[in-house]
């Protein structure tokens, strides 16, 4: 479904992302893992276009996006969500929604987003920047999927979320992806919300991935060791 092949971020003269290859299969969810400032957000936003590549090829069902701007990567069949949620604190929730749909024929938000996001249904008249963090994620997650994305991409999803809505995020996130059909990456921190809903993981150290495991029979101890040094 997704291809990295040696992508090479670079500011002024530090390489920020160094070499780095990976494949996201179809309906596959790969988790990105590591500490503060080793290059997981740099990764993701070079992907999505945020970030110029130095070196380096993206495909995506075998189509080249390396050379496209942000937007065409997303009529690609990219969606992202990105760190912070970013939603747009002055439009309403169903503006915000809305505005995810600029490439989409239809206009008016579909049934499906508030069957599953319930809450944003209830207060879709209220302003994006009264809503609590959790919500305000779950707005952000919606945005990107009213392009219907073939990849869903997530940079630290559960920043600043508690616990209990983490775990509700992860439990919607994984029926969405069944249900309508779409691989996820995500860069993330939490290694509990990551065995919710990885299929596999990879380690990122200083732009350098260093260790990949898939799901089954995981050592989920090494995994939190590259955390927490």
């Amino acid at each position: 479904m997704l291809r990295a092949q040696r992508l090479n971020v670079a500011y002024g003269e530090s390489r920020a992302i160094r070499d780095a290859s990976f494949t996201l299969g179809e309906r596959e969810t790969l988790a990105i893992m590591g500490r503060n400032g080793m290059g997981k957000t740099t990764l993701l936003k070079a992907l999505i276009g945020m970030l110029p590549l130095a070196s380096g090829a993206i495909s995506l069902g075998g189509q080249q996006l390396a050379a496209l701007k942000s937007f065409a990567r997303v009529q690609a069949g990219l969606g992202f969500v990105p760190q912070g949620r970013m939603i747009f604190s002055q439009l309403t929730v169903e503006e915000n929604i809305q505005a995810g749909m600029e490439y989409r024929p239809e206009k008016s938000v579909p049934g499906w987003i508030y069957d599953f996001f319930p809450v944003l249904g209830e207060m879709r008249k209220r302003k994006g920047g009264n809503l609590s963090g959790g919500q305000q994620q779950q707005l952000a997650i919606a945005r990107a999927l009213v392009g219907e994305p073939k990849v869903l991409i997530l940079d630290e999803p559960t920043e600043g979320i508690q616990p209990s809505i983490i775990k509700e995020i992860a439990r919607t996130l994984n029926r969405l992806k069944a249900e309508r059909g779409f691989a996820m990456l995500v860069s993330e921190q939490v290694l509990s919300f990551a065995l919710e809903i990885a299929d596999r993981f990879l380690i990122i150290e200083r732009g350098e991935f260093v260790h990949e495991a898939p799901r089954v029979n995981l050592d989920a101890a090494r995994i939190q060791a590259f955390l927490t040094i």
